[in-house]
């Protein structure tokens, strides 16, 4: 079962759930809400986590833990300056979608006389990413998404 048929399932038991409350008058149920950032089989907000996922496509990915909330890139050589690679690692902290549930890691080497040696990663680059991020996951909750 892939990942967009996982979160329909849990979406739909959670929907059975509520609507049964319901048909029985049980009035708990109609005040029972499942907050949408809940729905999910992994282990971090699922908002965050697509926006992760969707925002460093650009990259090869080198390593995704859903559970753990961990994704890895493999070294991206820019197209544009092929003496410069980046390397990224976002971990998602917390359940809900909140600023400080994410953490971006940068690093950065250049080339110099045939070899990569390391290079200081500007902190506004980091900070871009991480606004990117959350800026997708929080139109992603707007728009409905689901998986």
């Amino acid at each position: 079962m892939n990942f967009k048929q996982r979160i329909g399932l849990v979406a739909a038991c959670s929907l059975i759930i509520v609507s049964g409350g319901c048909a029985h008058h049980n009035k708990a149920a109609h005040t029972m809400q499942i907050a949408p950032a809940r729905l999910t089989t992994i282990g971090v907000n699922a908002y965050l986590w697509r926006a992760t996922l969707d925002t460093l496509s650009f990259a090869p990915l080198a390593q995704t833990d859903s559970n753990g909330g961990v994704v890895v890139t493999d070294w991206y050589l820019n197209p544009h300056n092929p003496a410069e690679r980046m390397k990224l690692t976002v971990t998602i902290l917390d359940q809900e979608l909140r600023a400080d549930a994410l953490r971006v890691a940068a690093s950065r080497q250049v080339a110099q006389n045939g070899q990569w040696v390391d290079a200081p990663v500007e902190a506004a680059t980091v900070q871009k990413l991480e606004d990117i991020i959350l800026t997708r996951a929080r139109d992603l909750r707007r728009s409905g998404f689901t998986g």
